[in-house]
């Protein structure tokens, strides 16, 4: 019996995604771990994919399905519903990494503020790329994304009285990174779990409208770390970013 038994609000948005929903909703409900409420948000479906969330709905907690100004407006939704010690966003095509990983990071240690892991990225066939570019910090504070966002939003669960509102209308792409660096900056205990804990399907909406993500994600580290360190910084990204190119494209000459 775990010592520390907090219970877990998993959060899933999902929109018109029949093909990937099913996966992600059997990484949550076949958790180990016995203490999760299960909160599914659908932005009114065309497909099937609100078909394929009520086969389940024995096994969560709270389904809705109305009308959103976007994904994080959805999330905020989701948020005021949650009745759980923490919180973990798993959206639609990615996955909580096995049945047992609730259960062993809870048994980390008790009462972080924020638990962490590392990230699989997977493809749409579902074949694994592996570790995600960024490497999780060995020990995470709010300075770690001075390079970019060094832990996926699916691979981090923070404490519910930590948690703010995500800034919707101000940051369309990025509030996540917003929402993360704010949390982390009133953390004082962190755990990492040095090992995978989510498994993240690529292509999203930041990727497709990348500029605006990289616009966004600018303003947002510069209101974090300053005017100048953060020009500094994006310099350092720009150089990493050109080096790993290189370094991908002569591995595939």
């Amino acid at each position: 019996m775990l010592k520390n038994c907090p219970v877990l609000s998993v959060i899933t948005v999902v929109y018109n995604d029949e093909k990937n929903i099913e996966r992600t909703i059997r990484s949550v409900v076949n958790q180990t771990y016995p203490h999760i409420e299960y909160i599914v948000i659908d932005g009114v479906s065309n497909d099937k994919t609100l078909e394929i969330i009520r086969r389940y709905d024995k096994q969560i907690s709270k389904i809705v399905s109305e009308p959103d100004k976007g994904i994080y407006d959805a999330m905020n939704k989701a948020m005021k519903l949650a009745k759980g010690d923490y919180l973990l966003f798993m959206n639609s095509g990615d996955e909580i990494f096995d049945k047992n990983t609730v259960d062993h990071l809870f048994s980390l240690g008790a009462d972080a503020d924020i638990y962490y892991g590392e990230t699989e990225m997977i493809n749409n066939n579902l074949e694994s790329l592996g570790r995600r570019r960024h490497q999780a910090p060995a020990k995470f504070t709010w300075k770690s994304f001075k390079y970019g966002m060094s832990i996926c939003h699916q691979a981090i669960y923070v404490k519910k009285s930590l948690a703010e509102p995500y800034h919707h209308e101000r940051y369309q792409l990025s509030a996540d990174i917003d929402w993360v660096l704010n949390i982390a900056k009133k953390s004082n205990k962190i755990i990492n779990a040095n090992t995978y804990v989510a498994k993240y399907l690529v292509g999203g909406m930041s990727k497709k409208k990348h500029l605006q993500s990289l616009k966004e994600r600018y303003r947002i580290l510069r209101k974090y770390y300053g005017f100048l360190p953060n020009l500094f910084n994006h310099l350092i990204i720009a150089f990493n970013l050109g080096f790993y190119w290189l370094k991908y494209r002569r591995t595939n000459d």
